[in-house]
């Protein structure tokens, strides 16, 4: 049975900053669980697969089942349901309250954490799968459980055409489809089976493996299976250019310049696996004409329809003729190969520095698992490499519908939500145990350190005081993570120390305020990983076909909003730390916010599926400065969109369509979604709805009321999270965190008659 451990480390290959306070693995145990456990797994996975082309996402059934095990029992009350509005009572809210936060501590972990998917993508897994099979190192990192594990997750979310999307509730795509029919043919599956037969006929039916996207290449040729001459350049040389140039590097966002490091490392080396007898035939079996027939330099800029979101401009394809004809041949031959190994070696520095400032972490899961690879070609002997695996499991993630690969772990920016929703509630002396426990996790998890040495020099930021998206160990400061945390420390130093403990140090709240502070922009925006560092005009130099806004750091109404509302919890607390800095800050984030929105009265959400997550951001920034509707046509603007997309049930539901298509689009038949409905709740209320016509807030309430379930939680539903407009995140405790803070707000501002 799978076990999930928390704050576990264990042997030479593992660091931490923080003694593993957050981390978290999962790890199969033969000899764990009773008969009625094993059973109960498998109906959670049965049920799951009966509903799988219903209910796309898993609900951490199996998370859910083992901390509640660990947790001491807390009496949660008989639910209750409301059939008109005049039902919804003072009584009836709080008891929905403390069911949904008893089962909140229930799922808490005992470091003060709460642990959640953050899957979603089906390209991720096929990636590590990949990599693991070239380094040899598959079945000593995945054992038969994880593997088979695997084939459940890839099985349960085949579409009922045969293939597979770019993310659990995306349409086929070429990239999907081709990755994971790799992926089971990698971990033994063969081609009379059912599903892979399928995928395989989905591929040729479309195409064929030529037409996968540029980032597919790219890993069909480390593994053999795609010519590095079917490949548009990646030429490392790009690591030597001087900084004062556009095209410098550490000019790129983090997210992309760190998947660039090892691609274009393996790119100047050439790099393919060993071509086994298992190679060969997947060589046969995903195109439509022979291998080696294939005039691969006509399949460079090919792409499937079903995957081409970010059409290549006519400029970029000109520079990637030029360096293909020009570029490449100069750079492979001598004098100009000394340049070459020069820019290797550079990219390698690079890599390593950023290994070791991450504790091998890296940033994400699609730069950490291309690092390992590189770190093995450089020296498959080498310690970076045994460190590397080392680190595998804290991406690998198991639920109801198998294993996948999370993108980032996020136990930091769920717990800070988690300790806020809990404080709306206003019960904090009954859960006082909860926030004490939630409040050291914090205090844990600040990052103490700079990045090492000269970091300036390698393209980092200051970190020393903010908080990542995951652990400290990852080291990646993210400003909303760390305006989220921060506001959470201030609000839980707010409750008296007896009830949740000593608050977090004054120094260590002027850390947090100089990190964010450094992320703002000149327009008044905050990014989220690094300052802005170019202009809009580099995105069109973006080579993945299947994202957009992914090749720089950008400003972002979220990071903005969270930023504005922990500045000014701050200054209300500290007044005297940089009082000047920190109200110019609030200001001209404010006007950023104010003339970002859109006509129609929203704001786009990059982060959160979409205008309903980017909205209420926006209206929380624009109240925390003063704003009201009375005094802000941008407030009655927002409040006018969202009243004007609440559904004929009191919900609001949002398709992921609409980050993809920049357009408000409804899931499909019209169906409400309980995080978007909490979202849209929070703002409305945050507006003042309640003074001017609270009927559509009690129509919400109801609807969250009614869809809690019987131990508390609430049901999965679509996906919420978002990435690079077309890239789908499940943030699978969002369902059980956002109802609940909804409907804390609710319970603690609506006078009840």
């Amino acid at each position: 049975m799978w076990k999930l451990r928390i704050c576990e480390g264990g042997g030479l290959s593992l660091m931490s900053v923080n003694n593993y306070v957050g981390r978290e693995y999962w790890e199969f145990d033969p000899n764990a669980g009773t008969f009625e456990d094993k059973a109960e797994v498998e109906r959670y996975r049965e049920e799951f697969r009966r509903s799988r082309f219903k209910t796309k996402q898993s609900a951490d059934l199996l998370m859910q089942m083992e901390l509640r095990k660990e947790n001491p029992r807390i009496q949660i009350p008989p639910p209750v349901k409301v059939k008109d509005m005049i039902d919804v009572t003072e009584e009836t809210v709080a008891i929905t309250l403390r069911r949904g936060l008893g089962f909140l501590s229930s799922i808490q972990t005992h470091d003060g954490h709460w642990a959640g998917d953050l899957g979603g993508m089906m390209f991720t897994m096929p990636h590590f799968v990949i990599v693991l099979y070239i380094t040899g190192s598959l079945h000593s990192v995945l054992s038969s459980e994880h593997q088979k594990e695997i084939r459940r997750h890839t099985y349960n979310h085949q579409n009922t055409d045969g293939g597979w999307g770019l993310h659990i509730e995306g349409q086929s795509s070429m990239f999907g489809s081709v990755l994971n029919y790799v992926t089971l043919r990698l971990l033994g599956e063969e081609l009379e089976e059912m599903a892979v037969a399928r995928g395989q006929k989905w591929i040729l039916d479309h195409g064929g493996a030529t037409l996968i996207p540029s980032w597919g290449k790219f890993i069909l040729s480390v593994l053999g299976a795609y010519e590095w001459s079917g490949c548009n350049p990646m030429p490392p040389e790009f690591w030597l250019v001087p900084s004062f140039s556009p095209f410098h590097s550490g000019k790129m966002s983090s997210l992309s310049r760190l998947i660039y490091m090892p691609m274009s490392y393996l790119y100047g080396r050439r790099f393919v696996g060993e071509i086994s007898s298992l190679i060969q035939s997947l060589r046969q079996e995903i195109y439509i004409e022979p291998y080696h027939q294939i005039n691969w330099q006509k399949t460079r800029n090919m792409c499937a329809k079903e995957d081409l979101y970010y059409p290549h401009p006519l400029v970029q394809d000109m520079l990637w003729e030029f360096l293909y004809k020009v570029g490449e041949p100069l750079f492979s031959s001598w004098p100009f190969s000394i340049l070459r190994e020069k820019a290797l070696k550079v990219a390698m520095e690079h890599i390593h520095y950023e290994d070791e400032n991450s504790r091998y972490l890296c940033i994400a899961a699609g730069q950490k698992v291309l690092c390992l690879l590189t770190c093995w070609v450089e020296d498959p002997n080498s310690e970076a490499y045994r460190f590397h695996l080392a680190r595998v499991k804290d991406y690998l993630w198991i639920a109801e519908d198998g294993l996948k690969i999370q993108g980032t772990p996020s136990q930091t920016w769920i717990t800070s939500f988690a300790i806020q929703a809990i404080i709306s509630c206003g019960f904090n002396e009954e859960y006082r145990h909860s926030l004490l426990k939630a409040h050291d996790f914090i205090k844990n998890s600040q990052v103490q350190r700079n990045p090492s040495g000269d970091f300036t020099k390698m393209y980092r930021h200051i970190s020393k005081g903010a908080w990542v998206f995951s652990t400290p160990d990852n080291g990646w400061q993210v400003s909303d993570c760390t305006a989220e945390a921060l506001k959470a420390a201030l609000m839980l130093s707010k409750i008296p120390s007896e009830i949740v403990g000593r608050k977090l140090d004054t120094t260590c709240l002027y850390n947090a305020v100089d990190v964010i502070l450094s992320f703002q922009s000149n327009n008044g925006g905050f990014s989220a990983w690094e300052p802005v560092r170019s202009s809009r005009w580099f995105e069109m130099f973006n080579p993945a076909e299947f994202i957009e806004d992914a090749l720089i750091e950008r400003e972002y109404v979220e990071c903005t909003s969270s930023a504005i509302q922990a500045l000014t919890l701050f200054k209300e607390l500290y007044p005297e730390y940089r009082p000047k800095d920190v109200e110019t800050c609030i200001g001209k984030a404010l006007d950023y916010i104010q003339i970002t929105q859109n006509p129609d009265g929203s704001w786009y959400g990059c982060w959160g599926i979409c205008f309903t997550y980017g909205t209420w951001f926006g209206v929380e920034g624009l109240v925390t400065c003063g704003k009201n509707y009375n005094n802000c046509p941008s407030i009655r603007k927002a409040c006018d969109f969202l009243l004007s997309k609440q559904l004929p049930d009191g919900g609001w539901g949002e398709s992921y369509l609409s980050s993809q298509n920049k357009v408000y689009t409804n899931i499909e038949n019209n169906r409400s979604n309980l995080v978007q409905t909490a979202w849209a709740l929070l703002a409305l209320m945050k507006a003042g709805q309640a003074e001017r016509d609270a009927t559509p807030l009690l129509r919400g309430i109801m609807l969250l009321i009614n869809a809690q379930n019987e131990i508390g939680g609430f049901p999965q539903q679509e996906i919420t999270g978002v990435f690079m407009r077309n890239c789908v995140l499940n943030y699978s405790l969002f369902k059980d965190i956002f109802p609940i803070w909804a409907l804390g707000e609710y319970h603690k501002h609506i006078r009840f008659a």
